[in-house]
């Protein structure tokens, strides 16, 4: 296991360890009994046994190694159970059902969670795709509404593929849909999400975010980009159309609590297009290992701007799997466009 991820890991199961200590000794013996409901004080004691004899591994070379093989169980098992000692490859037929059943039900909850249609934005046509390369993946799109009524457009890509990334981002689309309704800018909610992440989820991932908010009156839209494949913004002038990388104005989500966001915006004109995606596109490879590149894209769609968002999207797709020679996709893919109208 990589030194950066183990070292997470062990500051995680220190802080884990230090919040459930503090409870214990901290907490009176009346409202320990509220608290607990079924559960009793020996079970804290145990799980904290548990706690330090996983700490003790993370010093000694041993955490995460499979029982069977003494591969790596992998960080992702571990995500989902720090006590995990049996890679997948080795997981008795019973855990094997188990995990199908788990990744089915969070197939059908991350589906469920995605919008099932792109909001009426006035003047603006929409079109979105998903496309993971698992079961369950860790990309996300959503639209929500800010507290001045303006229309938020929001693209998300956890680290990692499957059962743990679906799990963030359901944690994140709960969040934005408490948080986004109450404040007027993007750039207010990033950073308020990545406080939240950093401080009240055990994360060894990070997320790449941007989050924009859309004035139809005005065609201005503002935006936060965290860390996230740069949005592609296609200004139809007169002559041929140009297109504008929106690159990062501030790190991933779950970085560092001390991360340093900042708004920008452009003006959205009639005829403009906008493509977010993430980076399951960009990364798509050919029979040669050559990616299909962030040049390759914006080609692509400036060539297609007069198109509407939806043949674009189909466009997108068919070009992606021609290019990767028919095969799926070996990243989660997703990708959003919008055009102004009117």
């Amino acid at each position: 296991m990589e030194t950066t991820v183990l070292r997470k890991f062990r500051d995680n199961l220190e802080r884990q360890r230090q919040n459930l200590l503090d409870w214990l000794n901290g907490t009176p013996d009346g409202e320990k009994k509220i608290r607990l409901g079924l559960a009793t004080e020996s079970d804290l004691l145990a799980r904290l046994q548990k706690l330090d004899d996983t700490i003790h591994q993370t010093t000694h070379d041993t955490f995460g190694k499979c029982d069977v093989c003494h591969e790596d169980v992998g960080a992702d098992t571990l995500e989902m159970d720090f006590t995990s000692c049996v890679c997948i490859d080795h997981f008795s037929a019973e855990q094997k059902r188990q995990l199908e059943q788990d990744l089915e039900l969070s197939h059908k909850v991350q589906k469920a969670l995605l919008p099932k249609d792109p909001p009426s934005i006035p003047g603006m046509r929409i079109a979105a795709l998903i496309q993971p390369a698992e079961i369950v993946g860790g990309d996300y799109f959503d639209f929500f509404r800010f507290k001045d009524g303006s229309y938020g457009i929001a693209i998300a890509d956890v680290m990692g593929k499957g059962l743990p990334a679906s799990m963030l981002v359901a944690s994140l689309q709960a969040s934005l849909r408490i948080l986004v309704p109450e404040y007027d800018s993007p750039v207010d909610v990033v950073r308020r999400i990545n406080h939240l992440f950093c401080h009240n989820i055990h994360l060894i991932k990070f997320i790449s975010f941007f989050l924009a908010r859309y004035n139809p009156e005005t065609g201005i839209l503002e935006y936060c980009n965290a860390g996230h494949n740069p949005p592609l913004h296609v200004h139809s002038a007169a002559g041929a159309p140009t297109v504008s990388r929106l690159r990062p104005t501030g790190p991933a989500i779950g970085l560092t609590e001390s991360s340093l966001f900042e708004a920008a915006r452009i003006d959205m004109q009639r005829g403009d297009s906008l493509l977010l995606y993430t980076d399951g596109v960009t990364e798509a490879r050919d029979a040669n290992a050559v990616e299909f590149g962030e040049n390759r894209l914006a080609d692509f769609v400036a060539e297609r701007n007069q198109f509407d968002p939806r043949s674009l999207i189909d466009d997108l797709r068919i070009a992606l799997r021609e290019f990767s020679g028919g095969t799926g996709p070996q990243d989660d893919v997703t990708m959003l466009a919008a055009k102004r109208i009117g």
